[in-house]
């Protein structure tokens, strides 16, 4: 007979592993699927490089779900965030601005972690749940649905059984595709590259955006690495302009990221490999469908900036989270999946066109539109009223 579940989670990424320990310390019973088994240091063969900017919403919900003791000691603080525009004719800083969380709450904006770190201290979490059962090496296969449960194929050959299953399973998700749903697809000829730096000049907990050409330079705030101040880079280009740079010796490499940092933080030292990550928009249709609930990037899919891509996903799972708690005869039904569509869907396609537009933005290479950007910065920046509301919604408290 089939193994039968409350809840099945289709893909163990960060938002996977986090939506598994919200359901199992909730009481439901889970299955965690993953074809991959998770690479939890930073040195070891595909170990994802890239890092999250935990915003104060998600901070909570980390806490209720018994993650942040863990997870603390090891984030940066994210108290400034400061924008650059370095679009003149030379490659310099010409405009600065600092938004600081000071002006609208007592806390940083967010707090910053490694991505392998996280997957790390998540499987330990679920290790010590009896609720929660994570098969590494086990991908989602199939879906067959009906009314009142759903089924899903292994690749093991076996089959189980869940009232909900939850596709977490990336921007090509088999889930999502089972259930026909489609994606409406931006794309941008952009590439990023992702790794970690060293630096002579302390970050103070301030997060870094440079724009010139082709999109944002972005310094992110570590822990001190030996003692060294240490920041997580996400680099946006064209796409061949990041294959020249990934193909780049060290010296060459560190040059190149002097050059386009600006200098803000002294010569910049290369800690880790660098990962090339492709850079599109990318919404669902809809966020649901029978027994199926659509989360983090099989959901949406956004370029890597102000920090909302995993913060959205956390959206979506706390959505889901609290549908199921307050009525939890009703887990995976028409109602309730009805529900998280209307209570994510509308949001989540507002944020997308807010990003889009930052990001095509922040690729304009002519002069006199570089200029205009720069014009565009400091009027928002000026106006306090107007400062204070953006900053509140890149929270998502508005």
């Amino acid at each position: 007979m089939d193994k039968r579940f409350d809840i099945v989670i289709s893909g163990g990424g960060v938002a996977g592993l986090t939506a598994a320990c919200a359901f199992g310390v909730a009481g439901f019973s889970v299955l965690c699927l993953d074809p991959a088994a998770p690479v939890v240091a930073r040195e070891a063969e595909g170990a994802d490089l890239r890092t999250t900017a935990f915003l104060q919403p998600a901070r909570n919900l980390l806490e209720d779900i018994g993650l942040w003791d863990a997870l603390g000691p090891h984030a940066a603080p994210l108290n400034i965030m400061r924008i650059v525009d370095a679009g003149g004719p030379a490659p310099e800083a010409r405009v600065i601005r600092d938004f600081n969380s000071a002006e609208i709450s007592d806390h940083p904006f967010g707090w910053n972690l490694p991505n392998w770190l996280l997957r790390r201290e998540m499987v330990a979490r679920i290790e010590a749940l009896d609720t929660v059962e994570f098969r590494p090496g086990t991908a989602s296969k199939s879906l067959f649905t009906r009314e009142t449960e759903a089924f899903v194929g292994l690749s093991d050959g076996t089959r189980v059984r869940a009232r909900l299953v939850i596709a977490a399973d990336g921007r090509l998700s088999p889930m999502r595709e089972a259930a026909g749903i489609g994606v409406t697809t931006r794309r941008y000829g952009q590439k990023a590259l992702a790794f970690a730096v060293t630096h002579p000049v302390p970050h103070e907990n301030v997060s870094t955006e440079i724009h010139r050409s082709g999109g944002p330079f972005t310094l992110v705030p570590l822990p001190d690495l030996d003692g060294r101040p240490s920041s997580a880079v996400v680099w946006m280009e064209d796409g061949p302009r990041v294959q020249e740079l990934a193909a780049l010796d060290v010296a060459a490499f560190e040059a190149e990221m002097l050059r386009r940092s600006c200098g803000i933080l002294g010569p910049l030292r290369l800690e880790t490999r660098r990962s090339v990550w492709p850079i599109i928009t990318q919404v669902a249709e809809r966020m649901s469908g029978q027994r199926l609930a659509l989360m983090a990037e099989a959901a949406h899919v956004l370029p890597p900036i102000g920090a909302q891509g995993l913060n959205m996903s956390l959206g979506d799972l706390r959505c889901l989270r609290d549908l199921a708690i307050a009525a939890p005869e009703q887990l995976g039904d028409a109602q309730m999946m009805d529900a998280y569509h209307d209570g994510r869907h509308r949001d989540v396609q507002i944020r997308a066109a807010g990003i889009d537009a930052l990001n095509r933005a922040s690729q304009i290479s002519a002069q006199p539109l570089r200029d205009l950007r720069a014009a565009g910065l400091n009027a928002l920046y000026s106006a306090a009223p107007v400062r204070k509301v953006l900053m509140q919604m890149g929270l998502g408290v508005r």
